[in-house]
């Protein structure tokens, strides 16, 4: 990346340029702490950011910038005015929060000499180290784990060490706790639980690390997410496996907690695409009820807690791991995400009770995606029914049932396989515009996971441990579903959904393997959860692999920013001294 002092000359110049590079403009008068610098530079989550006296365009948006300049006149060719005439064109522009730092550019010698005494009496790096922890998080994040972890992170960048790379020291320190767990005994379930808290102190400390530093990607996202759930499914493995050396079969109690969490998210993934999707959403009783409640203050940190986040949760699986046996885990853990996931739900109905307004199309598509449905699904769901969306989840809910009920049977078995499917198509043969629509998904989730879990545990109890493998194989490709979309990307291509079955297709397969018997049962699960693997993780390995544009996971305002209001970023240059950094005159311009 080169850089210079220019004129409005290179600076149309600059414009006309068809590069592909990231553009940077900085007004030479500018004055202030580095660490402003440093996000504005560096945190590429967002096409186009500024702060006060610097502009940075991405290649994305380098036609917009183009028309801006096209618009300035000469004398008005500086950063700040360039971004807001972009911002005038409807072109998004992110200003970056400055909290207490400084980021200025003043007119008059007294202004810069004001500025530079401000930012001189300003301790950066602790402004950096409090932006660095999220401003909202749980209870036991915040007084047990983040007092702590931000100077963990601030080590971490002092000797060039990369979010991604704790990332990866998180995950192995919970497969070592795993591993301690599969013993069963004692000292390994103590050292388990030792395991789960540090796996989370550095879970904590990756994105601590990404904000201190400015170091975002898309990968580490992904990585970010997808370890946080593979180190709970393998803790939940490790108990049954422990448990198991002990005599005490815990893997029913271990798929159903993997099954009853996934669910649960998908929950507050569905639900929080329809905000904004329509009228009514914040005047029902739900929100009422939270508004009173925000005014009692210790309710705030109570109604986080019971929610169960995953603060809370490895908490409280790495205290019962050391003291009880994993029965008793796995029993407090499914009562406590049951009681959090009836508690979000009901709120969340409540919410959108009121909701008039069809969702918007962009939600219909996002809710479908996350409905996973497949062949079978598409074919029936062209079929004209008297009635469409949630209205027929009831008998898919009632053949699920009956394929607990009458697992014994096989011709039941295959004929509430057959409701199932058929009532699967009917869901989804109108768009997913009503208010409650946003429950399909789970809906759906919670069915699928049930068919798979009743008719494994009533037909093959041995072959459970192979039902938690295909659980968690489907799991992560509705997590990763959820990513993407979060991201702002597009589903898995159908050919990967139709491939897999679709969910629909996915319980007739369980279903007529176990009205075939229990070896064929035992069999086909072990087959379809190794391939099922081999193509979701392939595929999605692939995706996240080739791109490198960060996604904007990270929405909630860190420490320094509050006082703002708005977010501010995170990514990779050696921490600031503290002291205010300065620049001539003019305007400095660099693409590279």
């Amino acid at each position: 990346m080169s850089a210079e002092y220019v004129g409005a000359p290179e600076i149309r110049a600059l414009a006309a340029d068809t590069g592909g590079g990231t553009l940077v403009l900085a007004d030479g008068r500018a004055v202030g702490h580095r660490h402003p610098l440093r996000m504005v530079l560096r945190d590429s989550r967002f096409p186009v950011r500024r702060i006060p006296g610097v502009l940075v365009v991405e290649p994305s948006a380098r036609e917009a910038f183009r028309a801006a300049v096209a618009r300035t006149p000469d004398a008005q060719l500086a950063p700040d005015t360039l971004a807001d005439r972009m911002a005038e064109a409807g072109e998004p522009v992110r200003d970056l929060a400055l909290g207490d730092l400084v980021a200025e550019v003043p007119a008059t010698p007294a202004e810069r000499e004001d500025a530079l005494a401000r930012a001189a009496v300003v301790d950066e790096d602790a402004i950096r180290l409090r932006s660095a922890v999220k401003a909202r998080d749980g209870f036991f994040t915040t007084f047990f784990v983040s007092t702590w972890s931000r100077y963990v992170a601030r080590w971490c960048a002092g000797r060039g060490l990369t979010p991604n790379q704790v990332t990866v020291a998180s995950l192995l320190v919970a497969l070592a706790g795993a591993a301690g767990a599969a013993t069963g005994s004692r000292i390994g379930y103590v050292a388990a639980a030792l395991a789960l808290y540090f796996s989370f102190v550095l879970d904590c400390t990756d994105g601590q690390l990404a904000r201190y530093t400015v170091n975002y990607s898309r990968i580490g996202s992904w990585l970010d997410a997808t370890f946080d759930r593979v180190k709970e499914y393998a803790v939940y493995a490790g108990l049954a496996a422990g448990a198991g050396r002990n005599g005490d079969d815990v893997w029913l109690l271990a798929v159903s907690a993997m099954a009853l969490m996934t669910t649960r998210h998908i929950v507050d993934f569905a639900f929080n695409e329809t905000r904004g999707g329509g009228d009514g959403d914040e005047e029902g009783a739900g929100a009422k009820l939270s508004g009173r409640l925000n005014d009692v203050g210790w309710t705030v940190w109570a109604r986080r807690m019971i929610i169960l986040p995953i603060g809370e949760r490895w908490a409280l699986i790495a205290v019962l791991t050391a003291v009880t046996t994993p029965r008793i885990t796995f029993v407090v853990l499914l009562i406590g995400c049951a009681f959090a996931a009836c508690y979000t739900s009901a709120g969340r109905i409540l919410r959108s009770l009121p909701r008039r307004a069809p969702q918007e199309p962009a939600v219909r598509r996002v809710l479908f995606a996350l409905a996973d449905t497949g062949p079978l699904a598409a074919v029936l769901g062209k079929l004209r029914w008297p009635a469409g969306g949630i209205a027929y989840l009831v008998p898919l809910a009632a053949a699920v049932v009956a394929l607990g009920v009458f697992a014994d049977h096989p011709a039941a078995v295959l004929g509430a396989a057959a409701v199932y499917v058929v009532a699967a198509g009917a869901v989804v043969s109108r768009p997913l515009a009503g208010r409650l629509d946003w429950l399909v998904p789970p809906a759906f989730r919670a069915a699928e996971y049930s068919a798979v879990i009743a008719l494994t545990a009533r037909v093959a109890p041995d072959a459970l441990p192979g039902a938690f493998g295909l659980v968690a194989v489907i799991a992560y490709h509705h997590y990763d579903t959820v990513y993407r979309l979060r991201g702002g990307h597009s589903a898995p291509p159908r050919a990967l959904v139709w491939g897999i079955g679709g969910q629909e297709g996915r319980v007739l397969l369980i279903a007529a393997l176990a009205a075939a018997g229990a070896t064929p049962l035992r069999t086909g699960i072990a087959v379809f959860a190794v391939a099922a693997a081999l193509a979701v993780l392939a595929e999605s390995i692939a995706f996240w692999v080739r791109g490198a544009t960060p996604d904007l996971d990270d929405p909630v305002p860190p420490a320094a920013a509050r006082a703002s209001g708005s977010d501010s970023g995170r990514p990779g240059v050696s921490p600031g001294t503290g002291s205010p950094t300065t620049s001539g005159a003019g305007t400095r311009a660099s693409a590279g």
